[in-house]
């Protein structure tokens, strides 16, 4: 399985348009084969900025979502709005263990 974790720092306030793009884009996403989990969150502490945790059967599913054409509308829209700074890391992991 392949594990997706990371912030985006953006460093303002996401207007509608990028809501309404991110909202779209995290839907596609969640449709896709290969998908196991995609979620967008904004940090509690600091809604400027989003959290984002993704799990993917394996990396044939993560490329083919790097080259959906969800993604790519996407790209467009955060080129347009570039964060301040990203931090998101690739993991090859098992299913995990429930805590607790």
């Amino acid at each position: 399985m392949i594990q997706i974790n990371g912030t985006i720092r953006l460093g303002r306030t996401i207007d509608a348009a990028t809501q309404k793009a991110i909202v779209e884009m995290v839907r596609a996403s969640r449709a896709e084969y290969g998908c196991l989990d995609y979620s967008f969150a904004r940090d509690i502490a600091d809604p400027d900025t989003l959290i984002l945790f993704e799990r993917w059967r394996d990396r044939a599913a993560l490329e083919a979502h790097g080259a959906s054409a969800h993604m790519a509308t996407f790209k467009e829209v955060m080129a347009a709005n570039p964060p301040a700074s990203r931090d998101i890391r690739v993991y090859e992991t098992d299913e995990g263990q429930p805590l607790g």
